[in-house]
């Protein structure tokens, strides 16, 4: 694992979000992490059931601001070479995904219950004709 250093630019995972930062200051497990742009969007509710809409507190969670220094793990540091995004083009993006992806979670789960629902039918209704294949 390569060595880093104050200064570094590092893509960074915290609280399910993922960044790109520069690390201001280094301990011997974490680092404080200047976010400079979003590349992953924090997931919304309860981090432990994730998926789950009936838990006891659903957690709203903001991504990092521009700026805004955080410690993180060291473990959750990769080096980062490549161009930084505008911060707030970053969130925007990663914002628009993480709603697309949810919105295609609603479209699949909707198809797979229309589909279960036939099956339910099919299945169910043989017993009803004396049909127990």
């Amino acid at each position: 694992m390569p060595v880093i250093t104050v200064g570094d630019l590092v893509k960074a995972s915290f609280k399910s979000g993922e960044y790109i930062g520069e690390v201001v200051e280094l301990t011997e497990r974490k680092a404080a992490v200047r976010v400079l742009a979003v590349l992953k969007h924090p997931a919304q509710g309860d981090l432990h059931h994730p998926r789950r809409a009936d838990v006891n507190l659903f957690h709203q969670r903001r991504a990092l601001a521009y700026q805004e220094i955080a410690l993180m793990p060291l473990p959750t540091l990769l080096l980062y070479s490549g161009v930084i995004p505008d911060y707030k083009q970053s969130l925007k993006a990663a914002l628009e995904l993480e709603i697309g992806e949810l919105r295609e979670q609603l479209h699949y789960a909707s198809r797979a219950l229309d589909e279960l629902r036939i099956l339910q039918q099919d299945y169910f209704s043989r017993e009803d004709s004396g049909d127990d294949k």
